[in-house]
């Protein structure tokens, strides 16, 4: 399996899914006229974490695409609005998924990308990743100008871990909404390293 450690994949956004990404271009567009720039390529981020030879994927995904028991769900949160995520069709989860598996990871750009090796990292990635707030997806709760979204999940994952970002960009010409919402939130939270937990300001 070998040595600890985190990889990063970058996904197209609405790889494999023709509705998400028409969404996702039509979102795009208007941010992009709104930002008076061109339109570039939206990602999605995931993560593989490999801790004492045991392979996890950690990522946020709607709760009805995926029917295995043991996917290893953290968390569930709303998606557009608390009152809408009463409903299964708007919910999402947050896994950490044993031998688990990335959807379309054939069509990952750029990926993967090894963000570090080091063993007391993935063992803080690790440890912190059941205290990520189920916040709404795709509003901007915390005011950090940014939406809340399976970038913001690893970005903040990520920082809150104290890993290196500097491996972290999207692809070339893209972008990853939600990222800087993710580490809006790491900025307000203080990891103890010894234990890997955040404590929220």
């Amino acid at each position: 399996m070998g040595p600890d450690a985190i990889d990063l994949y970058w996904l197209p956004l609405g790889a494999g899914g023709h509705v998400v990404r028409w969404n996702g271009r039509l979102y795009e567009a208007v941010v992009a006229r709104r930002e008076h720039r061109p339109p570039q390529l939206l990602f999605h981020a995931a993560l593989e974490v490999r801790h004492d030879g045991v392979r996890f994927v950690i990522e946020m995904a709607p709760v009805w695409n995926e029917r295995s028991l043991d996917r290893g769900v953290v968390c569930e949160g709303p998606v557009g609005s608390p009152r809408l995520g009463r409903l299964r069709a708007f919910r999402y989860e947050v896994r950490c998924w044993p031998d688990g598996r990335i959807p379309d990871v054939d069509s990952a750009v750029d990926s993967p990308r090894r963000v570090t090796d080091d063993p007391e990292r993935v063992t803080a990635a690790l440890r912190l990743l059941p205290q990520v707030p189920a916040l709404t997806w795709g509003r901007d709760e915390l005011g950090a100008g940014d939406m809340w979204n399976s970038n913001s999940l690893v970005a903040w994952l990520l920082a809150g871990a104290l890993v290196d970002l500097a491996s972290t960009t999207p692809p070339a010409g893209g972008r990853a909404p939600g990222w800087q919402a993710g580490l809006a939130l790491a900025r307000h939270d203080v990891l103890d390293p010894s234990r890997g937990e955040a404590v929220r300001r």
